[in-house]
């Protein structure tokens, strides 16, 4: 049986991992592994293929790429050129499949709105704005001297804009974006934000890319308008590297080492028995009530992440500007 309790995770794979663990297939939804081992990484294909199965994941129908590897927290320029490289070939797959055909024959030639969507001034939400801050925007030079001006025989038509906060502006996110859409009508939009995990290991080494949009907040509880081809009018690659993760999956998490560490004690064996016979929902409930009401509903992130969010929106910033505004 599905069981139906909350887990704070903006990743498909997690959420598809939750099922794999109680043993139940999720109709409509395709799962799809590969992994370099020589360059350490690890990319996962969760496809939700139905209603049922979005409404089983608690995602929209669309396809969700994630790449896993350790080197996106080495402060090492070569690996994250490599993994700039990755990551450019998988947008660009999921770019590929979402533009209009009557485009695809120009899709060297596309117009492009980059949203870096955040808070720059809380540093684990500051993802977006520091890779907005990194892209090369080139629509002004290419509406004023022509697509020559750029020295390449192809050239995007790259701008960004970093919306803010609705505790800044007053407004959603997906409002400003829908005007500015309206006004400089581009092929795309990539919105990139930082997004919650639930598992504390894929924090500032996972990046998920879907073709499905973003939806600010949804990871910490927050839910703000969605940004997706309904709402903006064209199709919407989300961008998002999981910082925070919630406390008490830090603490439920705990509670399962401490279960194995009790089951080889004499004294303990017997509490560590009660304590296994509960199930996922029910340790994450008890957690939960343990901790409330002072940390329940915090979210915790590495003590490195200001230069964690800088190194990786460098990387993903490097993956845009290959995609959109290299010469080779």
């Amino acid at each position: 049986m599905v069981r139906n309790y909350s887990v704070r995770t903006d990743l498909a794979l997690e959420e598809k991992e939750r099922f794999e663990s109680d043993d139940v297939e999720i109709q409509g939804v395709i799962l799809e592994e590969s992994c370099d081992e020589e360059r350490e990484m690890r990319l996962t294909r969760v496809e939700i293929c139905t209603e049922n199965g979005a409404k089983a994941m608690g995602k929209p129908v669309g396809t969700y790429l994630t790449l896993e590897t350790p080197n996106l927290a080495v402060p090492d320029e070569e690996l994250h050129m490599e993994i700039a490289r990755e990551l450019s070939r998988q947008i660009r797959r999921l770019i590929d499949k979402n533009i209009d055909k009557e485009k695809k024959k120009r899709s060297e030639d596309l117009s492009v709105l980059v949203v870096g969507l955040g808070n720059r001034d809380v540093t684990p939400d500051a993802l977006g704005p520091f890779v907005a801050d990194h892209l090369s925007v080139t629509r002004h030079i290419v509406k004023e001297y022509g697509k020559y001006a750029m020295g390449m025989e192809h050239a995007c038509m790259v701008s960004a804009v970093v919306p803010g906060v609705m505790g800044q502006t007053g407004m959603e996110s997906a409002e400003i974006v829908r005007g500015i859409v309206a006004e400089t009508n581009p092929d795309i939009v990539i919105a990139v934000d930082a997004l919650a995990a639930r598992n504390s290991r894929r924090l500032n080494r996972t990046v998920q890319i879907a073709d499905t949009g973003i939806h600010p907040g949804s990871g910490v509880g927050n839910h703000r308008s969605g940004m997706n081809r309904e709402s903006v009018g064209v199709p919407v690659i989300g961008i998002g590297v999981p910082t925070v993760v919630d406390a008490a999956t830090i603490v439920s998490d705990t509670m399962e080492n401490l279960i194995r560490a009790m089951e080889t004690s004499d004294s303990l064996k017997g509490v560590g028995e009660v304590l296994k016979s509960y199930n996922e929902c029910e340790k994450y409930e008890f957690v939960k009530e343990l901790i409330a009401p002072h940390l329940n509903g915090m979210f915790m992130t590495p003590k490195d992440v200001d230069e964690m969010v800088h190194q990786i929106s460098h990387t993903i910033s490097e993956a845009i500007n290959m995609l959109f505004t290299s010469q080779s």
